[in-house]
């Protein structure tokens, strides 16, 4: 690593990958390349895998020094400039222990150290916060669902059983259900849709990529908050095909799609008017709302936590993915009150998904102000403005002189001679025992 080549570089070639507390692993293949690491007290003697490059600091340079210059935008963007290769891009490990970079003395090193880890350590309870705040994002939209689809702030009533109690399903227990507000009733959404209906997927030959006359979707193309995306790698079938072998997976603007495989369930958008007819594949089910329930207000009772329960419930594991019958997407109870509160309902979440995504936002900025400030910050470090210099601090290119001149005077050991095969032995002296006629004379062990 330039004027310290000597005092930074990889683990031995025998142990490469076995780690030692203080070590900077840095990760050189994609889709981690730009991953850094310190290691631990109680990572030490663990093993990385080959993707990593493992820098071990010598005498002249502070471990943790070498670690947060590794991790500073500079040194990480002058890595990734040297990736090679097109399907796996990649950096060597020579190419992070080439770069060359300005080192102070160590004592200044140090005082730079206990600097950063302090001013470190506001911008990490920050980020922590944001972190937080993120977290709980989701589980308070979760709330607001339930808390408007089931009707928790109203009074609950029996009637609203009663129906729904009277009979039977194979696949949910509609005994188990909570009451709903007076005036409003469970329903299996069979009673309430129009259609339900699943996807299905034809051969890879009949999909195009980009451009074509039906947009395709697949789960990937539900965002997690609700809405269709379908700039995320678009397929499409051809009108032939749509009309043909798809014919039962049509879907139109105002259809509620919702996915069938998982994890994670319960993505669940509206189809949009951007086509006047688009097509699914087999994880999806789409339902088209009747006249006793909007496309909105199914589209929310499908994303409430306590109706993805019901779901989740009937599902079938299977190598760690779930998949839910169709045939359970129809028995599916659906709270439905009258269409004047569906509609003060719809429009109440509409106004908190605004909120909520406006403080998404706002976490979002305040995310990348504390990577600036981060960056600003190693930066500052690694071009002398963090701390003044010491004109006292012996210079770093001084000490790395004194270490190789002190290794070079270390006497080497001197090596034993090896005595050639060749040589005759000496000639063994007698014993002073009597031999046998004939035997040659015993050698001591």
């Amino acid at each position: 690593m330039g004027a310290v080549e000597t005092e930074v570089d990889a683990a031995p070639s025998r142990a490469r990958q076995l780690l030692r507390h203080g070590d900077t692993v840095f990760s050189t293949v994609r889709p981690y390349l730009r991953k850094i690491a310190w290691i631990p007290q109680e990572f030490d003697g663990e093993i990385a895998s080959t993707g990593f490059c493992v820098l071990r600091a010598g005498e002249a340079i502070d471990r943790r020094f070498l670690f947060h210059l590794v991790s500073s935008s500079g040194f990480v963007s002058r890595v990734v400039e040297k990736q090679r290769g097109v399907s796996y891009p990649a950096v060597r490990e020579r190419d992070v222990l080439d770069i060359e970079v300005p080192v102070p003395p160590l004592a200044e090193q140090r005082r730079i150290v206990a600097k950063l880890d302090e001013q470190l350590a506001y911008i990490e309870a920050g980020e922590a916060a944001i972190e937080a705040a993120f977290a709980k994002q989701q589980p308070l939209m979760d709330s607001i669902l339930d808390k408007c689809v089931l009707g928790l702030a109203y009074e609950p009533s029996r009637e609203s059983l009663e129906d729904i109690q009277a009979r039977s399903s194979r696949k949910i227990n509609y005994q188990s259900l909570r009451a709903l507000p007076a005036g409003w009733a469970w329903r299996s959404a069979q009673e309430v849709c129009l259609s339900i209906v699943s996807g299905s997927t034809p051969q890879a030959s009949l999909m195009h990529a980009d451009a074509g006359d039906i947009p395709f979707l697949k789960v990937y193309n539900i965002s997690k908050r609700g809405f269709i995306d379908f700039t995320v790698r678009p397929t499409f079938v051809d009108r032939e095909t749509h009309e043909g072998i798809l014919k039962r997976s049509k879907v139109v603007p105002g259809d509620v799609l919702t996915n069938i495989v998982g994890p994670p369930l319960g993505k669940t958008a509206v189809v949009p008017e951007d086509h006047p007819e688009w097509n699914i594949n087999q994880a999806i089910v789409a339902f088209r709302a009747g006249p006793d329930i909007s496309p909105d207000w199914l589209r929310f009772v499908l994303q409430a936590p306590y109706v993805i329960g019901l779901l989740v419930q009937t599902a079938r594991a299977t190598a760690g993915q779930f998949n839910i019958a169709l045939s359970t997407c129809r028995e599916l109870p659906i709270p439905v009150p009258p269409r004047s509160v569906q509609d003060e309902l719809c429009k109440e979440i509409a106004r908190s998904v605004k909120k909520i995504a406006a403080l998404h936002e706002n976490v979002r900025s305040l995310n990348s102000e504390a990577l600036e400030l981060r960056n600003a910050l190693l930066h500052a470090a690694f071009t002398g403005a963090l701390m003044a210099q010491d004109p006292d601090d012996e210079p770093a290119s001084v000490f790395l002189e004194r270490i190789r001149a002190e290794r070079t005077a270390v006497v080497k050991p001197t090596r034993r001679k090896r005595v050639s095969r060749t040589t005759s032995p000496t000639a063994p002296q007698a014993s002073g025992r009597p031999v046998p006629s004939g035997t040659q004379e015993a050698l001591p062990l």
